[in-house]
């Protein structure tokens, strides 16, 4: 079964708006595992508009899931990645003005960068995640730079999902199949919701993990967040 990672960046993200501390960031997380995510995903970025670095040190003490951390790997996002040591770090190459991913890694064209910064978060005994567009140069590029694993950006194929799912999903499947072929793991993420999630799930069957935060937290406030995780979970199923 593909596994369910939440990303509570917009849980942070509303606290923010009134400057104390509700909702309670490190409190959703907990109720998050408890109603069966199995996976806590974070991206914290430079001005810490939604999740702050001192949040992902506090988590690090309650998910007990698979912790993962998202980001541009600069400086103060690597010494964060050697303080907590989470599961999985995934590499993302945002522009510090970034209001969310909307790239993969060019793997060809920053391997010498990737090769390096893959190698010291993996003396961390951190597996290392690599964000990129569904491409099989780009995945056998994420192998060659020591990769883990790679994470499908997908907001391509929910984009075109409702006009031609077949055409949308082909190069996902294409780039699925070459890096599980050469040993690496399939993650997948971005604008995946309870629309498109299951076709995607069942055209790529070595899905390790899929993160999900915008729709599943907009979901939520309609449907509870207990009811809403157990409906993604039911997708992947």
């Amino acid at each position: 079964m593909t596994r369910l990672s939440v990303n509570i960046n917009k849980i942070a993200t509303l606290r923010n708006a009134r400057g104390a501390n509700n909702p309670n960031v490190i409190k959703v997380a907990m109720d998050c595992e408890r109603f069966g995510a199995q996976g806590i995903t974070v991206h914290p970025r430079p001005d810490e508009r939604h999740i702050r670095f001192r949040d992902v040190v506090e988590l690090k003490k309650v998910v007990t899931t698979e912790f993962n951390i998202e980001g541009y790997p600069d400086a103060r996002f690597l010494q964060l990645i050697k303080e907590v040591k989470p599961a999985q770090a995934t590499l993302v190459p945002d522009k510090p003005d970034a209001i969310t991913s909307n790239a993969g890694w060019d793997t060809i064209t920053h391997a010498a960068f990737l090769q390096k910064i893959i190698s010291e978060i993996k003396q961390q005994g951190v597996r290392v995640s690599v964000f990129v567009d569904p491409s099989v140069k780009m995945a056998e590029g994420a192998k060659q730079v020591g990769a883990d694993r790679i994470e499908l950006y997908t907001e391509p194929y929910a984009a075109h999902y409702h006009q031609k799912r077949e055409a949308a999903i082909k190069p996902y499947i294409e780039a699925a199949e070459a890096a599980h072929a050469i040993g690496l793991g399939i993650n997948a993420g971005h604008d995946l919701d309870l629309n498109n999630l299951r076709y995607l799930q069942q055209n790529i069957p070595h899905l390790d993990e899929v993160s999900i935060g915008h729709a599943l937290i907009c979901d939520a406030l309609y449907l509870g967040l207990e009811n809403t995780i157990q409906l993604y979970l039911r997708e992947l199923q």
